[in-house]
């Protein structure tokens, strides 16, 4: 194998799939991306049995073949190498890469010995790139991050008809997003938990791209299920998660409210920021809503404290409550719109943000529930 790379485009495509590798992984080739040139592509891939990359990379191929590398090392030095092109060649059991005067020899893995990626599943339809990146972000941060409950670290994604709704829990928060998408047929009905970092990070990547991601699902019996995202040069597959148990997460919105209050998303995170400074880890910001407008309260250890009020809009009877400072923060810095609006039962059944316009009106699409924290004041 040997060929001439543009190091930009190179060190983008090891970038990006040395990204979605292991970190211990089983076997010592699961931690290598398979570089192949063929006919002038070079495909930069890899896969440890739960999600595979792929990236094809136009080159000037001088001898087509493959060879296996450590991926991380192989990332690391295409983002430090000069910007002139990459020339590389696979010699005996290394390969050897030369950039300018830098020079790197690194060994190779066995490539026979490399798993070979899962095909693309059917494809289910078309959605907007840019959109698709932007609508997995408002949902992914909602997602658990605790590994022996696997189910919550997954991103839901319910296909009907030409409606794609994502939902994501961790139990004291929840995220709904509901977004137009083209499926390629229009009586589909099909539900699918996606690992939530990898839903993310392909989103992510895919999303600055523009033009259209092509997603591809194939169900198959509890976890072997998979789900494929196609975007310009770029392939990924993921394993689905068992989400047969999936809890009826829609039910916990409440279906009117008691009060509500309207507020400029950028002053309430800066104050919320300012306030929970004295905060300990595990205590919550108090909002305390009247018709005066809001005041943001914490208490810390020793006696510390802090306050600020603001302006607010609030229609209802006076309320308090508690928050995760975090959680709420996360809330509104992914709203996407310059107001929010905050619908209240009472002050110990969940709060539902939402974007709203200037004019007090909230914005379909997109919801954020968080469970208050009971204070005793």
């Amino acid at each position: 194998m040997k060929f001439r790379v543009e190091r930009d485009a190179l060190a983008e495509a090891v970038a990006w799939t040395a990204k979605s590798l292991p970190n211990r992984p089983s076997v010592p080739v699961l931690a290598g991306v398979m570089l192949r040139v063929t006919d002038g592509n070079l495909q930069v891939s890899g896969f440890d049995y739960e999600v595979s990359s792929q990236v094809t990379v136009e080159v000037q191929g001088d001898a087509d073949g493959a060879a296996l590398v450590s991926g991380r090392l192989l990332a690391e030095i295409t983002k430090a190498l000069p910007a002139k092109p990459v020339d590389i060649a696979a010699v005996g059991a290394h390969l050897e890469l030369v950039c300018g005067s830098a020079r790197f020899t690194l060994p190779t893995m066995p490539v026979e010995d490399y798993p070979a990626l899962p095909e693309m599943p059917e494809s289910a339809g078309t959605v907007d790139a840019a959109a698709f990146a932007a609508a997995v972000a408002q949902v992914a941060i909602a997602a658990g991050r605790d590994e022996t409950l696997p189910m919550m670290t997954g991103v839901r994604i319910e296909l009907s008809g030409r409606t794609l709704s994502m939902l994501a829990t961790d139990r004291y928060r929840l995220a709904l997003r509901e977004m137009e998408w083209n499926p390629d047929d229009p009586e589909i009905s099909l539900n699918a938990l996606v690992p939530a970092r990898t839903l993310h990070d392909t989103a992510k990547a895919l999303g600055p791209l523009g033009g259209q991601v092509t997603m591809a699902l194939s169900q198959g019996a509890a976890g072997e299920g998979m789900i494929g995202f196609a975007g310009g040069t770029r392939r990924t597959t993921s394993r689905l998660l068992d989400g047969a148990n999936y809890p009826p997460v829609r039910s916990l919105f409440p279906a009117s409210h008691n009060a509500q209050a309207q507020v400029p998303v950028s002053t309430l995170i800066e104050v919320v920021k300012r306030v929970a400074l004295v905060a300990e880890r595990t205590t919550p910001v108090l909002l305390s809503f009247s018709a005066d407008g809001l005041v943001v309260e914490a208490g810390g250890t020793e006696e510390a404290r802090a306050s600020e009020a603001m302006e607010a809009t609030f229609t209802g009877d006076p309320l308090t409550i508690g928050f995760n400072p975090q959680y709420l923060i996360d809330g509104l810095a992914n709203l996407g719109a310059q107001f929010a609006v905050l619908s209240f039962v009472d002050a110990f059944k969940p709060a539902v943000i939402s974007p709203a316009g200037e004019d007090g009106e909230v914005l379909p699409g997109y919801r954020y529930l968080i469970m208050p924290i009971r204070v005793s004041r």
